[in-house]
């Protein structure tokens, strides 16, 4: 069993997760979890470049480098923090900063910021980066990617479960019984990013922390329906999406559709399109798994939770914890499962999640010596 590292930046852009994971070809073990927070400069900048439908390449450059160094600090804060020396571990496995997805264009294209020559060499620890690229380039998607660890931690022997992941972007995960079928996957559309985005906006505050404003306000019914009527929401798998789509002007076109709604309405009715998506999502394509099992800092708001349970009659919804994983830690989890999948020459890809032509080896790897 070796030390490995999974480090990367969701969606909503509010801190560079990290996991020290124990890993082997049985299982992976969280040993400690580590969150750096983007200072308020270089978050600016990553939403400015996201925003930008023509960003200069010098921009793009530093902030690929910037963002690179910012994940080697993670890196190394994390291990500091959980005493241990960098010798001690086999590999990082860093997904990086999505600053671009668009695997439906032509050509298809998806972009990471997170330069792992610097993670390399300031952390001394081999690197595996650039995971959607390969999946990419076969056909695929190139998202999401966690699906395989997934497989890999949480299916049972004897019957179905779903997980899913409350990130910026929300994607499902289908298990069959360990060994009897396919696993399946896709996002499902937004999870936190609007709720994030409208909260940055009206109050200032970076999210909606234990949902707390979500709670005072009610659901607006025709605000819901417009919202609703989005054609990413009933397209068929495979499918991945992120901000590119659903966006400030996403949410502002809607608004600008159903007569003025209180700010908290708005929020709690954000709150409601995450459950409703994911839960129709789940009917459609659930292979009628009665556990769901969430994972993503959406599981620690109590509203978007009670939410989901309320869209799910008859399902038994908790967050993986249960399954021995802190929601907060699966991803990390997921990249360092990858790490080690990369170095042992095997493929953490799954066509049937994917749609990729056949599975691939997912990342490069970066030595410094």
């Amino acid at each position: 069993m070796g030390l490995y590292v999974g480090v990367m930046s969701g969606t909503s852009m509010d801190a560079v997760d990290a996991v020290l994971a124990e890993v082997n070809d049985a299982g992976a073990t969280v040993v400690h979890q580590h969150a750096t927070a983007i200072a308020q400069p270089l978050r600016t900048r990553l939403e400015a470049a996201l925003r930008s439908e023509a960003l200069a390449a010098l921009e793009a450059w530093r902030l690929d480098a910037e963002v690179g160094a910012l994940f080697a600090t993670a890196v190394l804060e994390l291990l500091a923090a959980a005493d241990t020396p960098p010798a001690r571990v086999s590999a990082v496995g860093s997904h990086g900063q999505t600053l671009y997805h668009a695997p439906d264009a032509d050509p298809p294209l998806t972009v990471q910021l997170g330069d792992p020559n610097v993670i390399a060499w300031r952390t001394g620890i081999t690197t595996v980066s650039d995971f959607r690229r390969m999946d990419l380039a076969a056909g695929g998607q190139g998202a999401p990617l966690a699906p395989g660890f997934h497989a890999h931690a949480f299916a049972a022997a004897d019957r179905p479960r779903a997980v899913v992941n409350l990130g910026g972007i929300a994607n499902v995960t289908v298990l069959p019984p360990r060994g009897r079928g396919a696993v399946r996957g896709f996002d499902t559309g937004p999870a936190n990013t609007l709720m994030d985005l409208w909260c940055a906006r009206t109050r200032g505050d970076p999210f909606d922390a234990g949902g707390a404003w979500a709670a005072t306000g009610r659901v607006d019914a025709p605000l819901l329906e417009v919202l609703l009527d989005e054609p990413y929401f009933s397209r068929k798998p495979p499918k991945s999406t992120g901000r590119e789509l659903f966006n400030g002007s996403w949410l502002d076109a809607r608004l600008r559709g159903v007569a003025a709604v209180p700010p908290e309405d708005v929020q709690r009715t954000l709150c409601e399109l995450t459950a409703i998506t994911v839960a129709a999502a789940l009917d459609r394509h659930g292979d009628g798994a009665k556990e769901v099992y969430v994972c993503g800092g959406g599981a620690l708001n109590p509203v978007l939770m009670d939410a989901l349970s309320g869209a799910l009659p008859g399902r038994i919804v908790q967050t993986t914890a249960s399954l021995g994983v802190a929601p907060k830690a699966v991803e990390g989890t997921a990249f360092a499962w990858m790490a080690h999948e990369r170095l042992a020459g095997r493929s953490a890809a799954l066509p049937s999640v994917t749609g990729a032509t056949r599975p691939v080896l997912l990342g490069g790897v970066y030595r410094r010596d």
